[in-house]
């Protein structure tokens, strides 16, 4: 029997420091975007594509240490830079999906910066608990204000 459907919508705010052009770039940039994005040192990647713009694409799979996989499937639906990203996801375990989401990201001038607001919207299709991707989502803003904090570039 197959688990109901868990459907959540969460806003999370985060002030950024710098412009809202040099945060995108944390979103745009492969490289940006990987050391706040991957968190979990221990997992295999077995599979890895990103394609940033509108129509395009990004594509991540892991072998966990337990030995099963998740994946994350990503089309990017609107890409305005230093404005705005609305893109859809499906993660799956061991290839069956668990869930998919909509997530419109935007960034406008704030007080330490950009204020970034994202927006998800999401079906859990194995019954799971929708607040732990909240908690995950806010793990990887901490990220994010860390490596953007770190990276201390020339702004664009």
């Amino acid at each position: 029997m197959s688990s109901p459907v868990n459907h959540t919508t969460f806003t999370i705010v985060r002030d950024l420091p710098g412009s809202p052009r040099h945060a995108f770039r944390f979103w745009s940039e492969p490289e940006l975007k990987r050391r706040w994005n991957d968190c979990h040192a221990d997992w295999t990647v077995l599979e890895s594509g990103f394609d940033f713009r509108e129509g395009g694409s990004e594509v991540a799979l892991w072998r966990m240490p337990e030995g099963q996989t998740l994946g994350v499937r990503t089309h990017y639906f609107s890409v305005v830079p230093a404005k705005r990203i609305v893109y859809a996801y499906e993660m799956s375990l061991d290839a069956a999906s668990i869930s998919t989401s909509l997530v419109t990201v935007e960034f406008a001038p704030g007080p330490k910066g950009t204020t970034m607001t994202f927006t998800e919207q999401a079906a859990f299709l194995d019954g799971s608990d929708p607040e732990t991707r909240q908690i995950g989502t806010n793990d990887g803003f901490d990220r994010l204000v860390a490596v953007i904090e770190q990276e201390n570039a020339v702004q664009h």
